[in-house]
């Protein structure tokens, strides 16, 4: 799952919800919700599957399960086609390596490798003089997929708690270092993310989730659940603010996941 989306459709999303700190949620505190499109049932069955490749039946029968024609799916696989998403050969469907690479990172995202922290950080200072614009933009999101935020311009760091590589754009581009920083950790960390502000997001989604009646509308906020783990920087417990919804909030994807097997992966094998 994880599909671009605007907004879900039946009100899920219309009503305030309390966030969990006190008062109803703020407009800016709920993340947008997707209506349900051909192009994101498509997608979303291909990365809860594994290996990420259908045939064009099920596909179908896919969308069959929230409604939407034969003819819609098989229109959407053909542009997808076209787009570089999907590859075809001999009726089978699957992900381009730029969406097996999304997969791979919502997979993360689900369940990050944890290290033992004894309160060492990560910083990565940008060494590379004269970079072009993409060069700079492969950075940025090298250092998202890292979970590492900027402290300034060319000083990125985290706590260092995280088992995963190194994309080439970041181990080219930095120096890295480890070390401890001399004040309180906490608070460097909250100046880092605003950790209020995603949980208040994440007890949004939370709320949400649990209010929505119809699959396609559950569907929709699991989406956007997704696209939310993938920001959150998993901070070690020390560093969290009390209550922090990270894990309920995977455990709440991870039952909706198993909705989604039972209602509609299982359908399609």
């Amino acid at each position: 799952m994880g599909e671009d989306m605007d907004q879900v459709g039946h009100g899920a999303a219309e009503r305030g919800h309390d966030s969990g700190t006190g008062g109803p949620t703020r407009e800016a505190d709920r993340p947008a919700l997707c209506p349900l499109t051909a192009r994101s049932i498509v997608l979303s069955t291909l990365l809860g599957h594994h290996p990420a490749e259908l045939p064009a039946r099920a596909l179908v029968r896919a969308g069959q399960v929230f409604g939407t024609a034969e003819g819609t799916i098989r229109v959407a696989l053909t542009r997808m086609v076209a787009a570089g998403d999907l590859q075809q050969r001999d009726g089978t469907y699957r992900l381009s390596a730029r969406l097996l690479a999304r997969q791979a990172r919502q997979d993360d995202s689900r369940a990050p490798r944890l290290r033992p922290w004894a309160g060492e950080w990560e910083i990565a200072l940008v060494t590379g003089e004269r970079r072009s614009a993409a060069e700079r933009a492969a950075l940025r999101q090298a250092m998202a997929t890292l979970r590492l935020a900027e402290l300034r311009e060319g000083s990125w760091l985290r706590p260092a708690n995280l088992e995963r590589p190194r994309p080439p754009a970041a181990a080219d581009q930095c120096a890295w270092l480890t070390g401890t920083p001399d004040d309180a950790p906490a608070p460097l960390a909250a100046r880092l993310w605003d950790l209020d502000a995603w949980a208040r997001q994440a007890r949004w989604l939370l709320s949400t989730l649990a209010e929505a009646d119809r699959l396609a509308d559950r569907f929709a906020v699991a989406a956007a659940i997704l696209r939310h783990l993938l920001t959150d920087p998993v901070l070690p417990t020390p560093l969290l603010p009390d209550h922090w919804p990270g894990d309920a909030l995977r455990e709440a994807y991870a039952a909706f996941e198993e909705e989604f097997r039972t209602t509609v992966l299982d359908r399609v094998d």
